[in-house]
């Protein structure tokens, strides 16, 4: 079949624009599948399209200490989340039932602004945690390090987070073309490098200043061997040797057009990409997962989130692999699309509010 390569909308370079480990492998193989096919997205749970009226109570999604349901925010990016306060985004996760908050930060101002939001949120029961954002603009791993090491002991300075996620979809800086990124392959070298080199100096930067802190890395698609390649010290140019990078948590990025995510179908096979994720021995976040806004009309648009294919399966599937956190992207529309279970005056709900709080408020994690 057409070798395909969905990504998220997500502008994974926003600011500069072999061989799999013998235990991966084995582990792979289990949940690589025979063929293609069952990965569309045009069936979702009829019983998700009944009513957009809220729920009696959220009581019991509002006072959990879990951080499974949760959102992205884009504080610091413009637009409703600049012009609405602190205090009613705070209100609005809570009345969804969402208790962690995940937000972009590049740079020390931007870092300072979501600490403050952080200590204001953590204080009501919503954990704010930053993705920090650096791209591949580095002519080696390096420059590339010291640059990200810097930023990253910056952010850890201004607030003491429990997670950090370091860098936002790099592995697709790195692809070598249209292809689906199950392989080494499948990636350039110099841009691998240069990547690693940033996630590498990310860590190490806000370990410097947080010996605690919970390390988050994440991917998008079928680019799973870019990760595989960072935990043996491999590169795509066949050698092997390299620093090698550890984190706590591996998140992943799913979107309405890349389907079932238990049945992900590329040009290389289709893939329990749930699966692959489990195998790496971490827990599994899906730090973003959205429908795209030409899916469908926005009720629609509210039926998939909650669906077979989204909150409906992370949710029933999640001890099986061990999946801690789901992040909607995102609490409001703004310049990256019409994503928002809220429109881009940060007041307007639309019935991907409503769906998202009902489904919290019936599925307790």
């Amino acid at each position: 079949m057409t070798n395909l390569n969905p990504t998220s909308l997500r502008n994974f370079n926003v600011f500069s624009a072999r061989k799999a480990a013998a235990i991966a492998t084995a582990a792979l193989t289990s949940v690589l599948l025979a063929a293609c096919g069952g990965g569309g997205e045009t069936a979702f749970d009829d019983a998700t399209a009944k009513s957009a009226a809220a729920p009696e109570s959220t009581a019991k999604a509002a006072t959990s200490t879990s951080i499974f349901y949760g959102a992205n925010g884009r504080n610091t990016n413009g637009g409703a989340y600049d012009s609405t306060p602190v205090a009613t985004q705070l209100a609005q996760l809570k009345d969804i039932g969402a208790t962690i908050y995940r937000n972009d930060v590049y740079n020390l101002a931007s870092a300072k602004v979501i600490a403050k939001m952080a200590q204001t949120m953590a204080a009501s029961g919503v954990t704010v945690y930053p993705v920090i954002l650096l791209g591949t603009g580095f002519s080696n791993e390096q420059d590339a390090y010291n640059a990200a090491y810097t930023l990253g002991a910056q952010v850890a300075s201004t607030y003491k987070y429990k997670y950090y996620e370091v860098g936002n979809e790099l592995e697709a800086t790195a692809l070598n073309g249209n292809v689906d990124g199950t392989s080494w392959t499948h990636y350039k070298n110099q841009p691998y490098v240069v990547a690693r080199g940033v996630i590498r100096g990310l860590i190490a930067g806000v370990k410097s200043k947080d010996s605690t802190a919970k390390i988050v890395v994440n991917g998008t698609w079928l680019h799973y061997a870019f990760f595989q390649m960072l935990m043996d010290g491999s590169q795509p140019d066949g050698t092997r040797g390299h620093p090698t990078v550890s984190w706590d948590i591996t998140a992943w990025h799913w979107y309405s057009d890349q389907g079932n995510m238990t049945r992900a179908c590329g040009g290389t096979g289709c893939y329990d990409m749930l699966g692959v994720l489990h195998s790496f021995g971490k827990p599994v976040w899906l730090s973003e997962f959205g429908v795209r806004p030409n899916y469908g009309t926005d009720q629609q648009i509210a039926n998939y989130m909650v669906g077979s294919m989204m909150m409906a399966q992370y949710q029933s599937v999640a001890s099986k692999y061990n999946i801690q956190s789901i992040q909607a992207f995102e609490l409001y529309d703004d310049n990256e699309g019409n994503f928002g279970l809220m429109k881009s005056d940060g007041q307007t709900t639309k019935p991907a509010y409503w769906s998202y709080k009902n489904f919290v408020a019936t599925h307790p994690m």
